[in-house]
């Protein structure tokens, strides 16, 4: 990113992010842009993520208190016990810490505009409460709801007919109200504290941003009518601070290079992993697995043809490898598709999923379970390896997501 014209007169920015794993690269990647641009640039944000902060050129600010640490959703089991884990450890628990300190950034060096997370709901209040427009970035597919759009988390294809908009509509406001039900009451005392009026659900405190930026391709998400604030701006790329740097060696031979990426953050993923790379054991492929800083390299019994390391530069991977079998994160999901690279998925929870569906919608790849033999795993594996046309889709797809990763609209939006 080239410097600023001259005519343009530098920015103060503050940006409020949490931690929440493969969120981190895309959104400090957006705090990056502005600073290349000559914009002065505070992230709010946690200890974690310092490191990667300051290597992207802004100010460095940590939160205090509030919750940190593990979000352990693969622990839980129902629907309402993995919301009111989401709601206490992401949404309501932190919101009045991270009120808090936005407001004492913002006291001690105004900004023009503040940038948070999509849960970083306290940071959004500080911002409506003192008259600062507020961008909430979404490093995914839409998250909320919208005409056309399955419902986020379920991985459903899009509605047919009136009987689908009708299963968005009820499933929609199913998931809303649990949110709801644990975080509602909580953000509206927030925002009496702070002498707003109250919102009639959650997820309204987010619509009330500016704008809220989409950091995905169109062409990846399902087509929807989303709101006027709502931005598809393209992809961030980036890989992570963590895995940018690091040297790597391609496992030795000429046979198709598969390259395994996990979560970022602890999904209980050891054993899935394991049985990836059984299965990559039994093909003739040379496996390249990245376990990420959730999981240590030596847990991994690796065969002859994988090597299992903690991590590696993915955009020098991926400029090699055939295939990539992920849990289906929308980073990694997007680098692939960028690349022009078909997936098999194995998704874990959260929003991987819905991203799954993207996929395979396209016929970019294929979807597993995450519980399936490494004989399963084996057998999607041979399978996308051996049809063109899974590799055809991807390209086809992927050019349009790399392109839009290219022509990324962020900053117009954000310097608007």
């Amino acid at each position: 990113m080239g410097g600023m014209n001259s005519t343009e007169t530098p920015r103060n920015y503050l940006f409020a992010l949490t931690d929440a794993g493969g969120t981190v690269p895309p959104e400090i990647g957006v705090a990056r842009r502005l600073a290349d641009r000559g914009h002065r640039v505070r992230v709010l944000a946690e200890a974690s993520m310092e490191d990667q902060v300051l290597r992207a050129g802004a100010q460095f600010l940590s939160w205090h208190g509030g919750v940190t640490g593990e979000l352990r959703d693969w622990g839980r089991q129902s629907p309402l016990s993995i919301a009111r884990g989401t709601v206490d450890h992401m949404i309501a628990g932190p919101a009045r810490n991270q009120a808090r300190d936005t407001t004492q950034a913002l006291c001690s060096v105004p900004a023009e505009q503040v940038v948070t997370s999509f849960f970083a709901l306290g940071a959004m209040i500080a911002a409506e409460a003192r008259q600062i427009p507020f961008d909430v970035l979404m490093p995914n597919v839409y998250a909320l709801q919208a005409k056309g759009m399955p419902p986020m988390g379920t991985g459903m294809k899009p509605a047919r007919g009136a009987l689908g908009l009708l299963r968005d509509r009820l499933v929609g406001a199913a998931t809303a109200h649990m949110i709801d039900r644990y975080a509602l009451e909580r953000i509206n005392a927030l925002r009496l504290d702070y002498e707003l009026a109250p919102i009639a659900t959650t997820w309204e405190q987010v619509r009330r941003a500016r704008r809220q930026l989409i950091l995905t391709s169109e062409a990846f998400d399902f087509p929807a009518e989303l709101p006027d604030s709502a931005r598809d701006v393209g992809p961030i790329l980036d890989d992570p601070v963590w895995a940018s740097d690091k040297p790597w060696t391609p496992p030795a031979g000429d046979a198709p290079l598969v390259l395994v990426a996990m979560s970022s953050t602890f999904q209980n993923q050891a054993a899935c992993l394991q049985r990836v790379a059984d299965a990559l054991g039994t093909l003739p492929v040379r496996g390249l697995v990245t376990v990420g800083p959730a999981i240590a390299p030596e847990a991994i019994r690796a065969p002859a043809n994988v090597s299992v390391m903690a991590s590696a530069p993915h955009r020098e991977v991926l400029s090699q490898a055939r295939l990539v079998v992920t849990h289906g994160g929308h980073g990694t999901v997007i680098k692939a598709l960028a690349a022009g690279l078909p997936l098999v998925i194995l998704h874990h929870g959260r929003d991987q999923a819905d991203n799954a569906v993207r996929v395979t919608e396209r016929g970019a790849g294929a979807a597993v379970s995450r519980r399936a033999s490494a004989a399963t795993i084996a057998k999607a594996i041979t399978a996308i390896l051996g049809t063109p046309e899974y590799r055809q889709a991807a390209e086809q797809l992927g050019g349009v997501v790399a392109q839009d990763a290219a022509n990324n609209t962020l900053l117009t939006e954000l310097e608007d």
